[in-house]
């Protein structure tokens, strides 16, 4: 579909830290109704609409993975009211599921992956390798890889790869392989432990990609990162073609584009009302991946809302546009595939730690406010989905 198209339909439309899940509900205990269960068609099924699906991020307490009872059974119903897919969190990272060279800590990921075969929801996989040393686990920044550092670098990255695809191959046929390589200074490809040890960035992520595709045959291969349309990130999509383009000339097995899709009203733009946003250049971006042959996921959306008034009904209406402005543009990709929001509800999204508000007011930045009730980004989703179905 040319930009040209893509941009007339869109004038014709009209223009988580989440929270921890236990494994199972006990018989005849009773469930507080979730206020999505009155909303109508859940976000799922709207997006299945347009040949997607829509899903979370969701976390996991190993304390409670046997006790057959629920943490937050609210939070229980609305993930399994709206969502036909999820992705952990956390506990896929290397720092959750290797503690140390010689240990794994399959807990935590194995008491997700039985709720969601339990409730009958997909799951993605992320992520098989973080590459950045900040998200690294100390044993792994500090590791003596010996006399002969590129074999043994190749056998940490090839054994933990192997063991946690076989583990879970079954299970998820979507997987983030790599997660944020690039160097936000130099714009290059990161230098880590396993890099410096293997002789290049480059090892590593071809590495990893071509030992995922032999784990993992039929799979999907991610390559996620968090660039998104505001003007800032524009040369950080710049680096990711350079990735994008460099994976294809080496052969290396990438399917597709995870797109995190933080998107953040940093500033507000008096033309539009919202946070300014380059769309032009964003359809460059995009277009110029899936002429590669790369296919799209949005991985983590959530909207940062710092840039907005404290006002609550000015910013849940503007980030509601924002959203469905963002939506409006991505869903004309065929290219984009499954939907995931990095949390469902206001409280438990990893934004209220990480870019909190400098007012102090918590960020709302998900489909659910705190009081488990849908807010307007919740009907701009909506909107996007039913307009592009």
């Amino acid at each position: 579909m040319t930009t040209e198209l893509r941009a007339s339909r869109r004038t014709l439309l009209g223009g988580i830290a989440a929270t921890p899940l236990a494994g199972c509900i006990p018989a005849g205990s009773a469930i507080p109704a979730s206020p999505a269960l009155t909303q109508g068609p859940s976000l799922d099924a709207l997006a299945q609409g347009t040949g997607r699906r829509f899903g979370s991020a969701i976390s996991w307490n190993t304390r409670n993975r046997d006790s057959g009872s629920v943490q937050n059974p609210l939070y229980t119903e609305l993930v399994l009211a709206e969502c036909g897919i999820v992705v952990p969190e956390n506990e896929m990272k290397w720092q959750r599921l290797r503690p140390a060279p010689d240990v794994y800590d399959f807990k935590a990921m194995d008491g997700i992956v039985r709720w969601a075969r339990q409730h009958g929801l997909a799951m993605r996989g992320h992520t098989l390798l973080w590459h950045r040393p900040k998200w690294f686990p100390k044993w792994l920044n500090d590791y003596d890889f010996g006399a002969n550092p590129v074999r043994e670098a190749e056998r940490l990255v090839t054994e933990h790869i192997r063991t946690v695809a076989a583990r879970y191959r079954d299970e998820i046929s979507s997987w983030d392989v790599v997660n944020e390589a690039i160097d936000h200074d130099s714009h290059g490809t990161l230098e880590t432990s396993l890099s410096r040890a293997m002789g290049s960035p480059e090892a590593v992520l071809d590495l990893a990609f071509h030992t995922a595709r032999e784990a993992l045959p039929g799979k999907q291969l991610v390559y996620n990162d968090y660039m998104s349309w505001e003007p800032q990130h524009k040369a950080h999509c710049n680096d990711v073609l350079r990735l994008l383009e460099g994976f294809r000339k080496r052969g290396t097995p990438v399917d597709a584009l995870g797109i995190q899709s933080h998107i953040e009203m940093f500033a507000i733009d008096p033309a539009t009302g919202v946070g300014p946003y380059a769309e032009r250049e964003w359809q460059r971006f995009l277009d110029e991946a899936v002429a590669m042959g790369y296919k799209l996921v949005i991985t983590e959306f959530d909207v940062k809302d710092k840039a907005l008034p404290g006002d609550i009904g000015v910013r849940d209406t503007k980030v509601a546009d924002f959203t469905r402005r963002y939506f409006d543009l991505m869903l004309d990709y065929d290219e984009l595939g499954d939907i995931l929001a990095w949390g469902m509800v206001d409280k438990y999204n990893w934004l209220q730690g990480f870019a909190p508000r400098d007012d102090g007011l918590e960020v709302r930045g998900c489909p659910y406010g705190s009081d488990f009730e849908p807010k307007p980004m919740r009907n701009a989703l909506a909107a996007s989905f039913t307009a592009a179905a």
